[in-house]
């Protein structure tokens, strides 16, 4: 049987033979496929465009896979790939991959629990009071509230804000809406010095809840609720009665 027999007798199925035969693809006959059919004499470049344009109908490609699939299929080979070329090259085979990777994996994990999420703005452009004036009463009340629940996240918050309210009240601090929790530390500690570093511990706690995206955990609000009460029976240090208790020293000095 010569070659062109050979192509259209394996590739392409007998009604498909046929369809060719009739639209007077052949010429001369040479080779017979049965004995009672006639033999094919087809020359070799046009059995090849015959048999290319025959396979190419829809009606043999319905079980094809979708360009989905066949993508699907390549980006699996390439993983297979990239993964076979990256167990070989480390120590312990794939074992050793995966132990690595699991090792890097519980390092981030443990970065983004001790770090929380970045933050996207300072903290000094955020403001500690929104628009409805509360007491120090009344935001004392809903903290206490809120960690009743559990809630520390707003029990922090809350309580933060409690201690800003009663400095205000108190006429240490002026009554500033725009007023972040860093500045109110900042000027409360001018009045109050021995507790500078705690009020700059709860401002701290304020933001990252507030803004950093970190949650509270109960000892940081006792913490808050701690330094509230403590500043409360604290009496404030103000520059006119240090320089009005300094008088007296210097007249009694300057009369010796």
């Amino acid at each position: 049987m010569s070659w062109a027999g050979e192509v259209l007798t394996s590739a392409l199925p007998r009604a498909a033979i046929r369809t060719l035969l009739r639209a007077g693809d052949t010429s001369a006959l040479s080779s017979a496929r049965s004995a009672d059919e006639p033999p094919l004499t087809i020359p070799r470049d046009p059995a090849r465009e015959a048999a290319r344009r025959e396979l190419s109908k829809r009606m043999y490609h319905q079980d094809d896979p979708s360009l989905f699939q066949r993508a699907l299929d390549a980006f699996w080979d390439w993983l297979d790939k990239l993964f076979n070329a990256a167990s070989t090259a480390t120590p312990g085979g794939t074992l050793g991959l995966v132990v690595i990777i699991l090792a890097v994996v519980a390092v981030l994990a443990a970065l983004w629990w001790r770090l929380g999420t970045p933050r996207r703005q300072p903290t000094s452009s955020a403001t500690l009071f929104d628009d409805r004036p509360r007491s120090a009463a009344d935001h004392r009340a809903a903290a206490e509230a809120h960690a009743a629940q559990g809630h520390w996240n707003q029990a922090v918050q809350e309580r933060m804000r409690a201690l800003v309210r009663a400095l205000e009240e108190r006429a240490l601090l002026d009554v500033r809406p725009g007023r972040t929790a860093d500045e109110a530390a900042a000027e409360a500690g001018r009045a109050l010095p021995s507790h500078t570093d705690r009020l700059r511990t709860a401002a701290r706690d304020f933001d990252d809840v507030t803004y950093g995206g970190r949650s509270a955990t109960e000892q940081s609000y006792h913490r808050i609720a701690e330094l509230d009460r403590d500043l409360e029976r604290t009496k404030p240090q103000l520059a006119a009665s240090s320089a009005h208790s300094t008088a007296p020293n210097s007249r009694q000095g300057a009369a010796e």
